[in-house]
């Protein structure tokens, strides 16, 4: 037993000690052209990566014996950042067996979604081989869904992988429509307009009670802490929900009705409590709104069809140049249920398409990098080549934004990961197929 655990002793120093020389390693990208996102655009430029870090930025940088890699007319960017996503959490939208992203009740603020994320998921290869590097894993399911972390598209466990922990709360805003049909054409046991109106206040009481009582036992332990007060029993939904009431972390608000979104704003005005609105899809018509109160957006709906006859058939396209003109900080993402989750590596092309409807490029391109980064609080860290940011970055043979681009290396915390997936190796597998004679 003794020499079994030297020997396990032994393999573990190992592996350390070559995890810790792969990130010590220092390379110099040069000649590609490269879009710092948060500066000048260098064509062409070079990037130096020491122990994982961006450690130079400029036309010329010297290489102080780095290895230098040749990317000689391709286009380097930094690594894009996927949020509001079930990424992870699913892999078969048909196969119940491979769902992980609901739990049962309707307020469950202890969920952590990114212990759940898996990290053999195929999708997640997928994403990673068109420049997606990170992405948040959003639990689903009742009002108070749980908290989502951001997640590293490489490494091999879950400690490896998670980014930041937490990032966000999620609360789905009760639906605020109600059906105005005659009661003559609608289902026979179908609820007249005010029993819908009554059960949807009943909704939004109830999910104003369960913060107010979250916000009772945050008092408590803050007056238990100044010893005025016996401290609480400690309870587990209270303990996640402390840093939301407390303002210290945003609630990140799932909702699409101009009216859920008016709602949400006003209460969170009330209340005082930071947060995001998820999906958007009517947060155009609430663009001064949201500007004026500083909440930013996670736009999901660049290729949902227009919610209302009366709306312009390009009504989702032109939504993000809508929302930068009147201030709002946006991101993209390709939406949160169980199918969007496989799209995930479009989500440069959600961007793309705002660019053909006014938005500029370079707007375009900070809302897959810089500002999912700030919204989820990591910007010092990720989206976009600066000196001290991690060195999570891509190459491409052109504009990410341009559908026909591939990208062709990844690098993610200095370290270089494979593009392969079940894509490639399905390709690669048909593509020698025999040949009928």
């Amino acid at each position: 037993m003794e020499l079994f655990s030297r020997r396990v002793l032994g393999l573990l120093s190992i592996f350390s000690l070559l995890t810790t020389t792969a990130l010590a390693q220092s390379i110099l990208l040069s000649g590609a052209t490269v879009h710092t996102v948060s500066g000048k655009t260098l064509s062409p430029g070079q990037v130096l990566i020491r122990d994982g870090k961006i450690a130079a930025v400029g036309k010329i940088v010297s290489p102080d014996g780095a290895e230098t890699i040749d990317l000689k007319g391709q286009h380097l960017y930094p690594g894009m950042i996927a949020l509001n996503t079930v990424l992870g959490l699913t892999e078969i939208s048909g196969v119940r067996s491979t769902q992980d992203t609901t739990e049962s009740g309707d307020y469950t603020p202890d969920v952590e979604s990114w212990i759940a994320v898996n990290p053999d998921s195929e999708l997640i290869p997928v994403a990673r081989a068109n420049g997606i590097a990170y992405f948040e894993a959003v639990p689903q399911g009742g009002v108070v869904s749980g908290q989502s972390g951001l997640v590293t598209v490489d490494g091999w466990t879950t400690e490896q992988r998670t980014f930041k922990k937490p990032l966000a709360l999620h609360l789905f805003w009760p639906g605020m429509d109600l059906n105005l049909a005659p009661r003559e054409r609608r289902a026979e046991k179908a609820k007249s307009v005010d029993e819908q109106a009554k059960e949807r206040r009943a909704k939004i009481r109830a999910t104003a009670d369960f913060f107010q009582e979250a916000r009772a036992y945050a008092k408590a332990k803050d007056a238990a802490a100044k010893g005025s007060a016996p401290a609480p029993k400690p309870i587990p939904a209270w303990e996640a929900m402390l840093p939301y009431t407390r303002g210290e972390l945003p609630i990140m608000v799932h909702a699409d009705e101009i009216r859920q979104i008016k709602s949400a704003v006003q209460w969170a005005g009330t209340n005082h409590y930071k947060i995001i609105i998820a999906g958007g899809r009517d947060a155009w018509m609430a663009a001064e709104l949201l500007a004026t109160n500083k909440i930013p957006v996670i736009y999901g709906q660049t290729f949902t069809l227009p919610a209302r006859d009366t709306e312009s058939y390009d009504v989702h396209f032109t939504a993000p140049e809508i929302l930068r003109k009147a201030g709002v900080m946006f991101a993209f993402s390709l939406g949160s249920i169980s199918f969007d989750a496989s799209l995930v590596r479009n989500l440069p092309y959600s961007a793309a398409q705002a660019v053909a409807f006014g938005l500029p490029e370079a707007e375009s391109l900070k809302g897959v990098t810089l500002y999912p980064a700030q919204i989820a609080g990591v910007a010092d860290r990720i989206g976009s080549i600066e000196v001290g940011k991690e060195a999570t970055l891509f190459a491409a043979d052109g504009n990410i934004l341009d559908i026909r681009t591939n990208v062709k290396r990844t690098w993610v915390a200095g370290k270089e990961v494979s593009l392969a997936s079940r894509h490639t190796r399905l390709y690669n597998k048909y593509k020698n197929r025999p040949v009928a004679k």
